[in-house]
């Protein structure tokens, strides 16, 4: 039967399949990184309290792609090259979804309309990925190779969605609700887009590598349309409600100090 579980599990066991997963994860992982320490360098004068906080953001993302490289490095794998289909962060900022590198490349300060269009995302964004540790976690919180490292990256990704949902309110009781709704909405519908085609590319590549006969690649070529159908028709909202979370300021302060996880 196929599950979420018996996939992973599968993909997990074989060194090419976890190769190109790990690969996939660890560059996503560090583009958010730099983004998010271009972002802290850039941000305007009026909201320079935010810049610890997206700096924190960004190391974040750097450890998670540290921690990738590491279970590679543990099996004794090279990294795999991406295939640029299944680069998510880099489609989206090709789409016009957050803020454009050619922005962050430069030394102008960001705008308010920046700061939130980053939010914005971030919040989209931060919700796939909360959703997808929590799953991992749930089925392999405990694996003796895995457990540790999702678990920990888990943990951040919840911090990261807190302090997007914290940010946000905060600006729409400046008087800048309805910007703020235009831009998750606008995120959100391209980012179920998106995250359809990326993962249909990357179930495509796993199907290679582990040989998957066609009618397996066919029923879950079938649930990732389904899902986006599901997200289409109204699923999406759940990534562009915004509510005061039970973990305030859960990105204030330095990142903590935890030995990495090899």
């Amino acid at each position: 039967m196929l599950s979420a579980r018996s996939l992973f599990q599968e993909i997990l066991g074989d060194d090419e399949s976890f190769r190109l997963f790990c690969s996939i994860a660890a560059s996503g992982e560090a583009q958010g990184g730099w983004e998010n320490g271009r972002i802290a360098a850039l941000v305007p004068e009026r909201h320079r309290t935010l810049a610890p906080k997206i700096t924190r953001h960004g190391a974040d993302e750097d450890k998670h792609g540290r921690i990738f490289q590491a279970l590679l490095h543990k099996r004794g794998l090279e990294p795999a090259e991406v295939p640029p289909e299944t680069d998510y962060t880099m489609i989206l900022e090709r789409r016009g979804i957050g803020l454009p590198h050619a922005k962050l490349r430069g030394e102008a300060r960001l705008t308010e309309r920046d700061i939130i269009a980053y939010l914005a995302h971030s919040r989209v964004t931060e919700q796939r990925a909360a959703d997808q540790m929590d799953l991992l976690v749930e089925h392999f919180g405990d694996h003796p190779e895995v457990g540790r490292a999702i678990t920990m990256i888990c943990h951040d990704e919840s911090n990261h969605l807190a302090y997007c949902h914290e940010e946000l309110l905060r600006l729409a009781a400046a008087g800048h609700g309805r910007l703020i709704q235009r831009l998750l909405r606008r995120s959100a519908l391209a980012e179920i887009a998106i995250h359809r085609d990326v993962s249909l590319a990357v179930m495509g590549h796993m199907g290679r590598i582990l040989q998957w006969p066609r009618a397996k690649t066919a029923v879950l070529a079938a649930a990732v349309h389904g899902i986006y159908v599901y997200e289409r028709l109204g699923g999406w909202r759940r990534m562009v409600t915004l509510r005061m979370p039970r973990r305030r300021n859960a990105l204030g302060g330095p990142a903590p100090r935890h030995p990495e996880f090899v």
